[in-house]
């Protein structure tokens, strides 16, 4: 997964003078090195993906939504789930907040992830038992910090990140706290684990977020969902939508610590309740 990331990352540093970028069908925006970067996860992953316990689900392949199914993920043991560039938008503009990130949930479970950022030089990851963070990311002044879990008190100068449909629903009270909007879920989901950020509230696809899953973990961090608190700790194929587009979380989700979850959450409101109650 590490020298898979070291390749894709030298794709995006190749090709980013020539994205050429287009549009999807549901308008999210798609370039040459999104399509390379998948041809490659499939190159470097051909030998476990021979094994039927094996099983890719990629952003860039429409035929994703076969695996949608619950038989389906609870007979596949091994689940791999890539976004070739999360925050497409981003590089398609020359800004460094993109990330690559791969992940492999093992018996429904979050296991092994890594999320590198070409142009930051900086890469997490977790090997199934401890997280990391790594600046110089394969570089010749590497340093590598081990992620350990973060219960950051509230305060005036902790940030909430969300992402760019947030206000179209909700709506924000910062008068303790503030929001930051990236447009990149790996960054909103990465930056908490090691402390640049309280959380994030999030709406997603399973390839946002596989890489990241296990690292917040071992930041003692969870997905919880906003309307009942329940952690996001298992695959299941009910979570998401098949249509418009497949694999997207159904409801909304708050990443953050335990303790600050019902703060943070007490900051939120929702636009319709709010304005009819």
């Amino acid at each position: 997964m590490l020298s898979f990331v070291r390749e894709g990352g030298a794709v995006t540093m190749d090709l980013i003078q020539h994205s050429d970028p287009g549009l999807k069908r549901d308008h999210s925006v798609i370039t040459l090195a999104d399509k390379a970067i998948s041809k490659l996860a499939r190159a470097k992953l051909n030998d476990f993906l021979q094994d039927p316990k094996h099983i890719l689900i990629d952003e860039e392949d429409g035929g994703t939504i076969d695996y949608l199914e619950q038989k389906r993920l609870d007979h596949s043991p091994f689940i791999w789930a890539l976004d070739p560039i999360d925050g497409t938008r981003l590089y398609a503009n020359r800004m460094p907040l993109f990330g690559i990130s791969i992940g492999l949930i093992k018996d429904l479970k979050p296991w092994l992830g890594v999320v590198y950022f070409p142009m930051l030089k900086e890469l997490f990851y977790c090997d199934g038992t401890e997280a990391y963070f790594v600046q110089d990311a394969f570089g010749p002044n590497e340093t590598k910090t081990k992620i350990v879990p973060l219960d950051e008190e509230l305060s005036a100068r902790s940030i909430f990140f969300c992402n760019d449909t947030f206000f179209d629903k909700f709506y924000w009270n910062d008068r303790d706290f503030h929001i930051m909007i990236h447009a990149c879920a790996v960054v909103n989901l990465c930056w908490p684990a090691i402390g640049r950020g309280i959380g994030c509230f999030l709406r997603c696809h399973l390839w946002d977020f596989a890489g990241s899953w296990p690292i917040i973990r071992r930041a003692g961090m969870d997905m919880r969902r906003i309307s009942d608190g329940k952690v996001l700790d298992t695959l299941q194929a009910g979570l998401f939508n098949r249509e418009p587009v497949s694999w997207h979380m159904k409801e909304y989700y708050l990443m953050s610590s335990e303790r600050n979850f019902n703060e943070i959450l007490s900051k939120i409101f929702n636009r319709v309740r709010h304005s009819s109650g």
